[in-house]
């Protein structure tokens, strides 16, 4: 009995195991039969559902933007990253516990460093973009359970966490801070890098450097960024994005291709010496417009290029490529060209004498006037070189007259012969004429020749030339007859080695005879000992140019006037070219007083920039009757100063590291001069270094106007100094 219980039970339990076989088998079957069809019906599906979720391909990796340079190396354009920070509150490893233990820490945290919100708005943005994160759940969930294909946008993966954008060691320090410092898949911090044009020297040759659009996909706008963009922005590379243990990771498929360097022949000291140079004498003008252009004479560097138009409140600032766009009559300058062409055909030599008289000239029913005709002065007859001198009108009209009336065409060609109208591939983006030179001939049916164009044309009317060219031409003059071409773009760089090099082009090797050249010379230095650039007359060294006056052509008439000066120095040994235009000046025009005031101070602090004088080249001579002007400053420098230069003072301090100075009975007297913490210094006859360097320590932000010695400050010496409050100083 027992083992027939036994039996029973033994075959109740073998079927019992060949039942769940069984099922097991089944289970099998099905399991292997779903393989099969994902494998083989469905696999191409899943397969592609699978890398899309895991691989991102053909991503774009933005290439670096090169850099620009200044000719010593120093930078005036970079690219620098910068990040926009967000928050994907849908991350896979976000944790609400976590994210709520730390919301308040990390709120005052980012508020300290970020103040663009305070710690409560911060705390806001983040509980908000949770609470949203939760509501577009929810709304996926309903749409999968409904089956339906509603799409649900979901902005809680967008968040902007902070306003501005940041840079890579703010971004590093950012993720530091609480909740932050996780891994970005259990954080949900994420950014999206973009490029920002950086100019260390902020507004600095603004017009040259030129600018890229906000979008910078879409490249430079202006300037050498449009002009070299296809250099300067590089090749794109390829990646693709995949996700492992829940990171993604970048794999670069075909590296980018960072831009090459563009290294300019701007000098930072020189072209900051002209543009404020030029910016001071328009504000004092009122004038519409200016430039200004630096030119080294044996290279054909453009060492400043300065382009300035009138905003708003009488404030300038880098705007049309004026140097270039300037499409008006030049002038009187254009009437060196005129009696170079003149000399060299031997119509004319320098003692042979013109009458004037009162400055009136009728030809063919048209007055010619010369600057001094209301005056009622009689000059009566005056030589070639005289009336270049004096700008005399007359005198060129004459001269061109006696040499070409029956033959134009030949004065015409002559100019053309000079170079001066050859058409030039600047280094800037130009639009339409700019750029170009226009020099009409007589048979030009386009552009009607009246019967007095040949003597109008001869002291610079009927004639298109920008201040670039007539900037190469003088520059021709003083490289002994050679004129080159004007250029900014010095090289091509790739990883600091020179890619492409940019030398000197010679546009004509020779303007004219040694004997012409000699002639045209030495009425340079006449018109500026004797005539009209008188005002432009240096101690320091001899110049050698041409003053200019136009009226400007608009609407079949005349409307303001284009006063310019274009010389060069020394004059014995010619280092730069300089041109400087004005436009529509306000008061009496004059190209002496208006652009050549810019010309002398910029030749003058050039001159003494590259001038190095010792001690011993600059004795004191015991027939000193007037003692030296002395700033203040700091006591160390100014003793060394004085005991090498043998200059006696009075002064009983010995602690001392400020002063002041006082000359009385012509005695120099230094008196201490105590700079106390939390209040605003004295900087009163202090020069620009000193006078920035202590007022910066304070914390105080300091605007400078003028040169030489501070006359005034807006602050009052010994006020409280409020850390980042701004102090104005007048300097003469």
């Amino acid at each position: 009995m027992a083992q027939d219980n036994k039996n029973k039970r033994k075959a109740v339990v073998i079927n019992r195991y060949g039942w769940v076989v069984m099922a097991f088998l089944v289970i099998f079957i099905v399991i292997f039969a779903y393989i099969i069809r994902i494998m083989f019906v469905e696999g191409e599906e899943w397969r592609a559902l699978g890398e899309k979720e895991t691989i991102k391909r053909d991503r774009e990796i933005k290439p670096v933007r090169g850099n620009i340079y200044a000719c010593d190396g120093r930078l005036l354009a970079t690219s620098e990253p910068l990040y926009g920070v967000y928050m994907d509150f849908m991350a896979e490893g976000i944790r609400k516990d976590t994210l709520m233990k730390y919301v308040d820490e990390l709120s005052k945290t980012l508020a300290k460093k970020f103040p663009d919100r305070s710690s409560a708005q911060y705390k806001k943005v983040i509980l908000d973009g949770w609470e949203l994160s939760r509501k577009e759940i929810a709304e996926i969930e309903k749409a999968k359970a409904e089956g339906s294909d509603k799409k649900v946008r979901t902005k809680s993966r967008h968040i902007r966490l902070i306003k501005r954008d940041i840079n890579y060691v703010q971004l590093k320090e950012l993720r530091t801070f609480p909740f932050l410092n996780q891994r970005s898949n259990r954080s949900g911090l994420y950014t999206e890098e973009r490029s920002q044009r950086e100019k260390p020297f902020g507004r600095l040759a603004g017009r040259t450097i030129g600018s890229i659009y906000k979008d910078a996909a879409l490249g430079g706008a202006s300037g050498v960024e449009l002009k070299y963009d296809s250099i300067l922005r590089g090749k794109p590379g390829i990646k693709s994005r995949q996700k492992i243990q829940g990171r993604w990771i970048d794999i670069v498929e075909v590296p980018a291709t960072d831009g090459l360097d563009v290294v300019t022949t701007i000098d930072v000291d020189i072209q900051d010496i002209t543009e404020n140079a030029l910016r001071d004498k328009l504000i004092e003008t009122d004038a519409e417009s200016g430039t200004a252009i630096v030119m080294e004479v044996t290279t054909g560097e453009i060492k400043a290029i300065s382009n300035l138009d009138r905003q708003t409140k009488g404030e300038y600032a880098e705007g049309n490529p004026n140097a270039f766009s300037y499409m008006n009559e030049p002038g009187s300058t254009f009437k060196t060209l005129s009696m170079m062409v003149a000399l060299e055909d031997g119509v004319v030599r320098p003692e042979d004498k013109f009458h004037v008289g009162t400055g009136l000239y009728q030809y063919k029913g048209k007055w010619v006037r010369d600057h001094y005709w209301q005056r009622g002065q009689d000059r009566g007859d005056i030589t070639a070189a005289e009336g270049m001198h004096i700008s005399s009108n007359i005198v060129l009209a004459k001269t061109i007259l006696k040499g070409y009336e029956n033959d134009p065409t030949k004065y015409v060609q002559r100019l053309h012969d000079l170079g001066i109208t050859r058409k030039i591939d600047w280094d800037v983006p130009l639009k339409g004429k700019e750029g170009t030179a226009v020099i009409r001939f007589p048979d030009d049916k386009a552009n009607y020749w009246s019967k007095t164009t040949l003597p109008w044309m001869a002291f610079g009317y009927e004639t298109q030339i920008p201040p670039i060219y007539i900037l190469m031409f003088y520059n021709g003059i003083a490289n002994n007859g050679t004129m080159i071409k004007p250029f900014t773009t010095k090289a091509f760089l790739k990883d600091g080695k020179i890619q492409e090099e940019f030398s000197t082009e010679v546009i004509n090797p020779s303007l004219c005879s040694e004997r012409t050249l000699n002639e045209i010379k030495e009425m340079l230095v006449g018109v500026v000992n004797e005539g009209t650039g008188k005002a432009i007359r240096c101690d320091e060294f001899q110049v050698a140019g041409k003053t200019g006056t136009a009226q400007i052509a608009s609407g079949g008439g005349y409307a303001g006037h284009f006063v310019s000066f274009c010389g060069y120095f020394p004059a014995e040994a010619p280092k730069y070219t300089i041109f400087v235009g004005i436009r529509k000046p306000k008061g009496i025009p004059s190209g002496g007083l208006m652009p050549g005031a810019v010309f002398k101070r910029i030749a003058q602090e050039v001159y003494s920039r590259n001038t190095f004088i010792t001690p011993k080249d600059c004795p004191v001579d015991s027939t000193l009757t007037k003692m030296p002007y002395t700033k203040a400053g700091r006591y160390d420098q100014t003793e060394k100063v004085l005991a090498s230069l043998n200059i006696p003072y009075q002064f009983s301090e010995t602690d001392a590291q400020w002063i002041r100075t006082n000359i009385t009975d012509n005695n120099l007297e230094l008196h201490k001069s105590t700079v106390h913490e939390g209040l605003v210094p004295d900087v009163h006859g202090m020069g620009a270094k000193d006078a920035l360097f202590l007022l910066e320590e304070a914390g105080l932000k300091v605007a400078i106007n003028g040169y030489g010695k501070v006359r005034s400050q807006s602050l009052t010496a010994g006020s409280r100094a409020v850390k980042g409050s701004r102090i104005t100083l007048e300097l003469k």
